[in-house]
């Protein structure tokens, strides 16, 4: 498992990433407020899997789900994805529902590199490719870039600052 600053800062990248595909959509809304709560709820989103297994009516604050079960089960997440993109435009809570389920996937995908694995379908699945914890610079970065570079295929159509520089060049060349 990656760790709670792994997650929360893949938690953030899924807030862009379902920001970014909110706003492509046209889900925005009025000033883009669904963009603005599906990038709220993809940071959120970002460590559900670990805080909805928290009992957190108790006093104790004891897991009341075992560890990476029900709440790790990609099939939900997945479901809440599609349902919820289907949705964006025509329902209030669809632009939400998709960031969660954004920053919940992003979490499901942080985790299955670990010996332990998520439960995606029936039983876990691991790729086993490191211990938790031990390469949490590299999720982070992958996560950031997808996300920085889905962004930049939305906000500026694929372009980004040396694109602009080139275009800016040559146009003083032109005149």
């Amino acid at each position: 498992m990656a760790s709670s600053k792994a997650h929360h800062a893949t938690g953030w990248a899924a807030g862009l990433i379902a920001a970014a595909i909110v706003a492509r959509a046209g889900a925005g809304g009025p000033c883009q407020l669904g963009a603005a709560l599906a990038f709220a709820a993809g940071v959120a989103g970002g460590g559900a899997p670990d805080w909805l297994e928290v009992a957190w009516w108790s006093r104790s604050r004891r897991l009341w789900i075992t560890h990476r079960t029900w709440t790790h089960w990609g099939v939900a997440w997945l479901a809440l994805l599609v349902l919820s993109q289907r949705a964006l435009g025509s329902h209030a809570l669809a632009a939400p529902a998709f960031g969660f389920a954004c920053g919940g996937l992003m979490h499901l995908l942080a985790d299955w590199p670990n010996p332990l694995g998520v439960p995606w379908i029936f039983r876990r699945h691991s790729l086993n490719w490191w211990k938790s914890g031990r390469c949490d610079l590299l999720v982070v970065a992958a996560s950031w870039a997808g996300a920085l570079t889905l962004s930049r295929h939305v906000w500026f159509h694929g372009t980004h600052g040396l694109d602009l520089l080139h275009y800016l060049r040559a146009w003083h060349l032109r005149a």
